[in-house]
């Protein structure tokens, strides 16, 4: 997987945010209401921004045990909210379901793309028998606004790099959510999805560049044809953007399994 930085996740956090489905938190609180402590195991913590933004949404005393591979991410992970906190630096991909014993609730965002299809099945099989709530999963849909004619060739480009097989792993990229809805179901788990789109405006000036450098730059890795045509097209995008003039909708998924 590739490392994320934390000045990424930060500039990010207030987008996932608001994006993220209350619905869904809302059926699981109905489950948990009553438990002494709650003890959720947050796959992918990076610096705990999943954390920060659930707990208060969450009844009473929490302990948050906090997994991923980077050390220097959960170095900075907190939760707040009185919450207690345990890290564990792990590959997420190889959990068990021992490893989440005594857990009420699991949790992860933007994590999902980035497994490939074994990795969504172990992860499902650990998770089974768990409420489980994955938020912010893209599925490969953009929207710009105002269009222009190289935006669906740039989106196919990008679709296609977050698919593409590195260090012989093949990534799901955008097949990631209907991947955790089948691998669920086999463990005979109902997952119900809600949309969780990021709506970037001219109040999101610097986190649309951002996405928008990243988008455009992983197109044309995935295309070099595209390379030629997508310098103006940048230039005027981010020119658009720093205007406030660029707006972009960036379609993810929240998905909860057996949170009935």
């Amino acid at each position: 997987m590739s490392r994320v930085t934390p000045e990424w996740l930060a500039l990010r956090e207030p987008a996932d945010a608001a994006a993220r489905s209350v619905e869904l938190v809302e059926r699981l609180r109905a489950r948990l209401v009553g438990s002494p402590e709650l003890v959720i195991h947050d796959l992918g913590a990076g610096t705990g921004s999943m954390g920060r933004w659930l707990a208060p949404l969450l009844p009473g005393p929490q302990h948050w045990v906090l997994y991923d591979r980077d050390a220097d991410l959960l170095e900075r992970a907190e939760i707040g909210q009185s919450a207690t906190v345990q890290i564990r630096q792990s590959d997420i991909t190889r959990l068990t379901r021992d490893d989440l014993d005594g857990a009420h609730l699991i949790t992860a965002s933007a994590l999902l793309d980035m497994f490939t299809a074994d990795e969504v099945e172990r992860v499902a099989a650990a998770c089974a028998g768990f409420p489980t709530l994955f938020t912010i999963s893209v599925t490969g849909r953009v929207e710009l606004d105002p269009p222009d004619p190289l935006d669906a060739a740039i989106m196919e480009a990008f679709n296609a790099h977050q698919r593409r097989t590195a260090g012989g792993r093949s990534l799901l990229g955008p097949d990631a959510v209907e991947a955790t809805i089948n691998a669920f179901g086999r463990h005979g788990i109902e997952v119900l999805v809600r949309p969780s789109p990021w709506r970037l405006g001219s109040d999101h000036g610097a986190l649309t560049a951002e996405w928008f450098r990243g988008w455009l730059g992983a197109a044309c890795e995935q295309e070099p044809g595209l390379v030629g045509p997508a310098e103006e097209y940048g230039r005027r995008r981010l020119a658009e953007a720093a205007a406030g003039r660029l707006g972009v909708v960036v379609h993810h998924d929240d998905l909860l399994a057996g949170g009935e």
